[in-house]
């Protein structure tokens, strides 16, 4: 069983458009100046938030804990935002399923909040 290490909110009242949901995860999560925009991208920068030198985001758990991102108002996000919504979640379960695959634990959980 993993433990939560750290949570992270989502400003979910930002997010509009896909420019403006790539604005708030780099800036929410650290991710570097080449970050791509794109949820590949996106994937990549949030695979290992408990390898303290990998610098694809600042935000940081110890090996075997969890990374709770929670997003406020997520029903009204849902319906503004139907396509980030979906690719948020998608992404974050993909991380997961990557980790697990090679043997390493799920380092991302979802905290819907409304």
């Amino acid at each position: 069983m993993s433990e939560i290490s750290q949570t992270i909110r989502v400003p979910t009242n930002e997010i509009r458009d896909w420019d403006t949901f790539h604005d708030v995860s780099q800036r929410v999560f650290g991710f570097p100046d080449f970050y791509g925009r794109n949820m590949n991208a996106w994937i990549d920068c949030m695979t290992s938030p408990d390898d303290p030198d990998d610098g694809m985001t600042s935000v940081k758990v110890s090996a075997g804990e969890l990374l709770v991102i929670e997003l406020p108002n997520a029903a009204a996000f849902k319906k503004r935002c139907p396509e980030q919504f979906d690719a948020l979640i998608e992404c974050i379960a993909f991380v997961n399923h990557r980790r697990v695959a090679i043997g390493e634990r799920a380092v991302l959980a979802l905290l819907p909040i409304d």
